[in-house]
């Protein structure tokens, strides 16, 4: 049987904008550090618990990991990314929904563990994810979101600036 994890890309808009272009360069994602094993960045997420569906368990994840509740952030609609990997010799499924802050300034607060977090633009956060599959669903986020605006924005972001918090 494989392990089954959810999660959520939690980004937030710098500023309103009319262009995908600026759209593009507007938009943070938001990451954690683990405080175990070798330290990786990731969105908030967790394995699914017995009588959970997978939106709740993504749900949960992020109140427990970072002080994030549903009523701080709005779900995505028509945005799901599922990822299959192998983690030491067994097989993964972590779903992801995408969410926006209602408020940039909320605060983060993270539980034991994770280390740190950060807000990242899009070539930060693929930098820091390091994971291939994890990098390709914070671009397909990116280019869903930019498409909203009106058109595909560019495939990364100039000019990114780094915000983190250890």
């Amino acid at each position: 049987m494989s392990l089954r994890a959810c999660g959520l890309i939690i980004f937030r808009k710098l500023r309103e904008t009319s262009s995908a272009s600026a759209a593009g360069n507007n938009i943070e994602y938001l990451l954690l550090q683990t405080s175990y094993g070798s330290h990786h960045w990731t969105p908030p997420k967790g394995h699914v618990d017995p009588g959970e569906d997978d939106l709740q368990t993504a749900l949960r994840e992020t109140q427990e990991e970072a002080g994030l509740d549903s009523t701080q952030f709005t779900i995505v609609d028509g945005f799901k990314k599922e990822l299959n990997y192998t983690v030491n010799g067994k097989a993964k499924t972590v779903i992801y929904w995408l969410a926006e802050m209602k408020d940039n300034n909320t605060e983060v607060k993270l539980s034991s563990e994770h280390q740190a977090f950060c807000w990242l633009t899009l070539n930060e956060a693929c930098r820091l994810a390091e994971f291939k599959d994890m990098q390709g669903a914070f671009r397909e986020a990116h280019n869903f979101l930019c498409s909203k605006v009106g058109e595909h924005c560019s495939r990364g972001c100039r000019n990114g600036v780094l915000f983190c918090f250890f």
